[in-house]
């Protein structure tokens, strides 16, 4: 038995029930079995209706493995009871070993809603509650995974009323900050997830054909293109190849857009909650609420920054570890960067101009030839792979090689300079502003009262260039956030400034000796 928040026995409130998991959900879980019977059918569609043994072993360990997850999922069905008291929500599940969970109303931060395809055709739901923990142990969650849609905003809404009773929370803030505008589906093929999509998809298929006995080269689709391509010179196949490559990313990655932003919406609820809804086929409903709410991010990686379009985050505590976090923590899909700044002034409204970079002080020029003097060892260090192996190859493979790291050169050294530019830093107002990157510029604005401490880092390059970076440690969002490349004398006034007194007593000064 385990009770991941309090070793307080659980409250017993009369007149309270136990609830129990919806029994559609019994539909789900028969419905997985069908998976591997669909896999087998495909492979026969594939073959001609050949098969061998060793199709059939494998087809037989996904059936049982489909039936092992079915009947975990019925079990959870059968066992699953959970309760609402005035303090606390309990979760029984568990028949061999048995799980006894609950946590008090006051420590829950957050209450999501998920539904995923097989979900929404049953009319089901995940409901998540989460105590704001960023330990691993976040991960494991209070979920019901098998609640009517019904039945999941009643309990949402419950909790909340529970949790929120006798504070006072604004009532007449209830409002929407922004919608789906379909025009910004254009950024959609910005992002660079989609071409690394095409390599795993391709992977995952052709070890999906190998399992099955099918050699991908000899399916026919495959013959037809190798009797038209099989001539031309190599140089402009695998420059075909790379575009065929980053254009089956980009309709990936808007496909992506599509799916994860589909229906999307900030709303400002009653009780000062920031509720954001997106999602096409899983659909997904996350609360952050604005107490919580510490600082914004602006990210703009570099394909939409040329298109002037960026991407805005809540830096917020409560959002469970870092993976959590990053999971739950997109305010905005990619949009107009302007969009993103208005949005950003509405959710935390602090004045406009909170996250732009105008006013924001340069770091020193040691920083610049820092990231010049990278730029170009990664150059040499790449021209000397095919270099070193035309060495014993063949000279063409020198010639290559000579010629990648030409081109690498201003290539990589702009990208230096882009960095540097990129870099800085600012106190404005109650927020202390950072900016850095070279392929996405990360712009952060965080509350200065919520840092909590300093971590003071270098490298053996950066101190033979006099240079520190300051992290400012949070309960919030990554849990640090960096200002790269000062000077000692500027990363400690700046903490200092920051949080007068929280550096205080590590600070050694130098006795007087006048």
């Amino acid at each position: 038995m385990t009770s991941d928040t309090s070793v307080r026995p659980p409250s017993r409130a009369a007149g309270e029930d136990w609830g129990r998991l919806n029994s559609r959900l019994l539909l789900v879980n028969l419905s997985i079995l069908a998976a591997p019977v669909a896999m087998f059918l495909a492979s026969l569609a594939v073959t001609g209706g050949d098969t061998n043994l060793q199709v059939i072993i494998t087809l037989g360990s996904l059936f049982v493995t489909f039936l092992v997850i079915s009947g975990i999922g019925l079990m959870r069905l059968f066992t699953t009871r959970y309760r609402l008291t005035e303090d606390r929500f309990e979760l029984h599940t568990g028949l061999l070993f048995r799980s006894e969970r609950s946590v008090p109303i006051g420590r829950i931060r957050g209450v999501d809603l998920t539904a995923n395809p097989v979900h929404r055709i049953f009319g089901l739901t995940t409901l998540r509650i989460d105590s704001g923990d960023q330990s691993d142990a976040a991960a494991r969650r209070l979920a019901l995974d098998g609640i009517t849609k019904a039945e999941a905003l009643e309990l949402r809404s419950r909790i909340i009323a529970l949790r929120d009773a006798g504070q006072a929370r604004p009532v007449d803030s209830d409002g929407v900050l922004s919608r789906l505008d379909w025009s910004w589906l254009r950024y959609g093929p910005l992002t660079l997830w989609g071409v690394g999509g095409v390599f795993i998809a391709a992977a995952s298929a052709y070890r999906t054909l190998s399992e099955l006995q099918v050699n991908p080269l000899d399916l026919g689709i495959i013959k037809d293109l190798e009797n038209r391509f099989g001539t031309i010179p190599l140089w402009y196949g695998a420059l075909l190849a790379a575009v065929l490559i980053v254009v089956l990313g980009m309709i990936g990655s808007t496909a992506t857009f599509i799916e994860n932003w589909a229906g999307y919406e900030l709303r400002r609820e009653d009780g000062g909650i920031l509720r954001i809804r997106r999602g096409l086929l899983a659909t997904r409903s996350v609360s952050i609420e604005e107490r919580h709410l510490r600082g914004l991010e602006l990210v703009e990686p570099i394909p939409l920054r040329w298109a002037k379009g960026a991407k805005l985050n809540a830096v917020a505590s409560g959002l469970g570890n870092q993976e959590d976090n990053r999971r739950r923590r997109a305010l905005a899909p990619p949009t107009p960067r302007g969009e993103a700044l208005r949005v950003a002034a509405e959710a935390l409204p602090t004045g406009p101009g909170l996250i732009e970079r105008k006013g924001l002080l340069p770091h020193p020029r040691e920083a610049l030839r820092r990231r010049i003097n990278r730029a170009l060892i990664w150059s040499v260090l790449i021209a000397a792979v095919p270099v070193g192996l035309g060495l014993w190859l063949g000279s063409w493979l020198v010639i290559t090689g000579v010629i990648t790291g030409v081109v690498l050169v201003p290539v990589l050294v702009a990208f230096a300079f882009n960095a540097y530019h990129s870099l800085g830093h600012l106190l404005r107002g109650r927020f202390l502003v950072m900016c850095s990157g070279a392929f996405a510029r990360r712009t952060v604005a965080h509350q200065r009262e919520a840092i909590i401490g300093w971590k003071f880092s270098r490298t053996p390059f950066q101190r033979r260039a006099g240079l520190i970076t300051l992290g400012a440690t949070t309960a919030a969002g990554e849990g640090v956030y960096h200002v790269y490349d000062l000077t000692e004398g500027q990363g400690i006034a700046l903490a200092e400034t920051a949080v007068p007194g929280l550096l205080a007593p590590f600070i050694e000064r130098a006795p007087d000796r006048g």
